[in-house]
């Protein structure tokens, strides 16, 4: 396992929680970016920002359903 997803395991159900809500709404902010910007460059760059943080949305949703996969088979 790498290190980030060490730390990221150690996190507790409420700093997941947290975590998820601040990446959807960056990328809320950058599709509203990506809508008042146009040309090329700018477009590639909102889209890049925009997979790196669907990427850790999808990575703390998978994280949040293991947690609680384990509370439930705990409790």
């Amino acid at each position: 396992m790498e290190r980030a997803e060490e730390a990221m395991s150690e996190l507790s159900l409420s700093e997941i929680e947290q975590r998820i809500a601040v990446v959807r709404q960056n990328i809320n902010d950058l599709i509203e970016q990506a809508a008042a910007y146009s040309g090329g460059a700018d477009e590639d760059r909102n889209a890049d920002r925009i997979a790196e943080q669907e990427q850790e949305l999808a990575r703390l949703l998978k994280l949040r359903e293991a947690l609680l996969s384990d509370i439930s088979r705990n409790s």
